[in-house]
């Protein structure tokens, strides 16, 4: 490690000259002796404060890093969810949190930030094993589940990133298009910079489009994860010091593209928010690229189940993995899924995990996600991404032929009462901001009751545009009495349909105000095919809605949101 390394526990102490770059925010730098003064201004602020337990949430990185230093200094626990919406808000609330950060119920206006340093007041190294965070992970079942974490097991890893990657890195800054709400992007994007001295941006990048615009010359590394380093289709002008990605496998696929655009392999980290960093690789041209333990891990076979050793993990405790892990020779391994999401369809044991792989193995798919669909009867639901292939086989075959084709090669190795029953077609698989599979999600649009809602068949999305293709079901409750010998949808239950996948889909909060240029223009018959296109305009609050098929459009307008003037 580098000399200008140090710990966490006392990046706050004497040690870094006062004008060293700390983090690039808002359009300017600051610098470790403003880094300071913020976090003495706002520890000063919170000791005057009884709670003991703070939810910590913002949009950016540097307000974080001052408001968690902070807290950490006046001893309090720290709670780090992965969103501020008001569901997640409520919860922490009823553990006994306090909201601090970018919370719309509880914002902060003023984060102090431009304080002037105050050489005179010095801050004692903090205790590694007595500071307390709390860190979330989704699991495989979309419930977020609090992870207790200590200063120290973040420090060990920090110092094993700067051993094995310091070097490659020397004074490159992070840039970062993952959230530091999570502990991939909390490590690379703030911790580790801080402990070796780096400068981090603080803005979160949406698309790889703008992180390349911000690199320079080998002075920024990226913080990626599969869901943006998948998307890359042309080279990029930026030439990296590194590459990362988390939250999951990259395809071989992906990452010779990654490869092809950026002039070099992405470096893939293994682990989970329990666990911290295991193992990591870089994808050459063959398949199967083996992964390779940090220092200090060691796996231990046990009754057909891995035990983790870590120097992350506290009083020598040894984690139960639930991968499926086939050890080589040379120490390194390949993981072949999970053993813990296993399912039972009508008595009939299935692995979601082995469900997944053997669909994106198949020559139509790049990516698919699988879950069980909990009804009086229980099915599989399988979502889909369709290579070049899969999607000429679409035009082809139309989506029945195409299912039907994927039913079959699934029965080479499943039951025929295990197969997926509910199909979703997708642009890309859902991601939660953590980077992992949005299950709640899939299962909101693939377990919808066919009497109130329709049949999601398809789903293609963009940052404030989606559109759904439909089926509309000869069962919904709607068509009864309007009208008997007639039925059609009524336009009231259109405009609830285009509110209902709105606010799923997203980010609404505002009440309904108003509703605007609607138009009913064709019927809508039982059985028939639709697309429903979605537009929000966060800035002006409407949601732009049509729904339109074969035929032409059948019915458009607006739903205004928030306060009307």
């Amino acid at each position: 490690m580098s000399d200008r390394f140090i710990a966490l526990s006392e990046c706050l102490v004497a040690k870094r000259p006062a004008d060293a770059r700390i983090s690039c925010h808002d359009g300017r730098h600051y610098r470790a002796g403003e880094f300071h003064a913020a976090v003495c201004l706002w520890l000063e602020k919170l000791q005057a404060q009884p709670e003991r337990r703070y939810a910590l949430y913002t949009e950016d990185a540097y307000p974080f890093a001052v408001l968690l230093f902070a807290l950490l200094y006046a001893d309090k626990e720290v709670w780090i969810p992965g969103n501020n919406r008001p569901g997640t808000a409520g919860q922490l609330k009823e553990q006994g949190c306090r909201l601090i950060g970018d919370w719309p119920e509880a914002a902060i206006e003023d984060y102090l930030l431009d304080a002037a340093p105050c050489p005179e007041r010095q801050l004692a190294p903090l205790d590694p094993s007595a500071a307390r965070l709390v860190m979330f992970t989704s699991g495989t079942t979309g419930e977020a589940k609090p992870v207790p974490k200590r200063l120290i097991q973040l420090q060990r890893e920090v110092e094993t990133l700067e051993k094995q990657w310091g070097g490659q890195l020397a004074g490159a800054a992070a840039l970062a298009t993952v959230s530091h709400q999570h502990i991939y992007g909390l490590l690379f994007r703030i911790l580790w910079p801080l402990s070796a001295g780096r400068c981090f941006h603080s803005r979160l990048y949406f698309n790889a489009e703008a992180v390349a615009h911000q690199s320079q010359a080998r002075s920024a590394y990226w913080v990626a994860s599969p869901a943006h380093l998948k998307r890359l289709d042309q080279p990029l002008a930026a030439d990296f010091a590194a590459i990362f990605s988390s939250g999951g496998p990259l395809s071989h696929e992906a990452a010779l593209q990654v490869s092809a655009c950026c002039g070099q392999p992405a470096i893939e980290i293994f682990g989970s928010t329990e666990s911290g960093g295991i193992a990591w690789r870089r994808q050459g041209l063959e398949p199967a690229t083996p992964w390779t333990l940090f220092d200090g891990m060691k796996l231990d076979d046990e009754r057909d189940r891995w035990r983790l050793q870590s120097p992350y993990l506290l009083n020598g405790e040894r984690m139960e993995m639930a991968d499926r892990i086939e050890r080589l020779d040379d120490g390194r391994f390949l993981l072949a899924g999970r053993l813990d999401r296993i399912v039972k369809i009508e008595e009939k044991r299935l692995s979601l995990s082995e469900m997944e792989q053997r669909l994106a193995e198949l020559p139509w798919i790049s990516e698919a996600a699988a879950l069980m669909i909990a009804k009086s009867r229980d099915t599989v639901g399988a979502c889909v991404v369709l290579n070049r292939d899969g999607k000429q086989l679409l035009v082809e075959q139309g989506r029945p032929g195409l299912i039907r084709q994927l039913r079959e090669a699934l029965h080479h190795w499943f039951e025929a009462v295990v197969l997926p029953r509910k199909w979703l077609l997708l642009d890309s698989i859902p991601l939660t901001a953590q980077g992992k599979t949005d299950i709640r999600l899939l299962n909101e649009l693939l377990g919808a009751d066919s009497r109130k809602l329709p049949q999601v068949l398809g789903l293609d999305w963009a940052p404030d545009r989606v559109e759904l293709q439909l089926l509309i079901p000869h069962e919904l409750a709607y068509f009864k009495d309007h009208f008997r010998n007639f039925p059609i949808l009524p336009g009231v239950v259109q405009i609830a349909w285009a509110e209902h996948y709105g606010k799923l889909l997203f980010e609404i909060d505002q009440p309904f105000s108003q509703l605007e240029a609607i138009k009913f223009v064709r019927l809508i018959e039982p059985g028939s095919a639709l697309n429903l296109s979605l537009e929000w305009n966060a800035r002006a609050g409407r949601l732009y809605f049509t729904m339109s098929s074969d035929q032409g459009p059948h019915s458009s307008g607006r739903l205004v949101y928030g306060k009307t003037p």
